[in-house]
């Protein structure tokens, strides 16, 4: 079976810390896949909001996920304190990627995955280029570390 890899930047942009609920446990006693997402939804979140922004209000755009790749690198538990670091990448005319690397309070490695993220209008619901600001600030942001 082929396995994804995904390619993470020797810098991040930013950096968050996320606590393991026990609404991320599953039956195996680890985090489960479904919630380490919606950890990177909660950290993207707070990535935007560093910048000024919402995923409903990004400069005249809004945000939607076109695809996610996760890979799996080790078990998180209840009480762990994730860090979360994100940087974007990869844009086109129509969005960008977002890479991320989850580790423990322990500096282990627990995911690595990239988010691809469209702009959208909700008003014609279509997709919409990336605004001039937003592509400038977010590379500003890359450009500094």
């Amino acid at each position: 079976m082929a396995r994804i890899k995904i390619d993470l930047p020797l810098h991040f942009a930013f950096s968050t810390e996320i606590k393991v609920r026990v609404s991320d446990i599953n039956y195996g006693g680890h985090l489960s896949n479904d919630a380490l997402l919606s950890i990177l939804h909660d950290a993207r979140l707070q990535y935007l909001q560093s910048l000024g922004y919402t995923e409903l209000q990004l400069g005249g755009s809004s945000l939607i996920m076109a695809d996610v790749a996760i890979e799996y690198k080790g078990e998180g538990f209840l009480g762990d304190i994730l860090t979360i670091q994100i940087s974007p990448a990869d844009f086109n005319k129509y969005g960008f990627d977002l890479l991320y690397q989850v580790t423990n309070q322990n500096q282990k490695v627990i995911a690595h995955a990239k988010t691809g993220m469209l702009c959208f209008s909700y008003d014609s619901r279509k997709v919409m280029s990336v605004p001039a600001e937003i592509r400038s600030k977010v590379e500003a942001g890359i450009s500094a570390k």
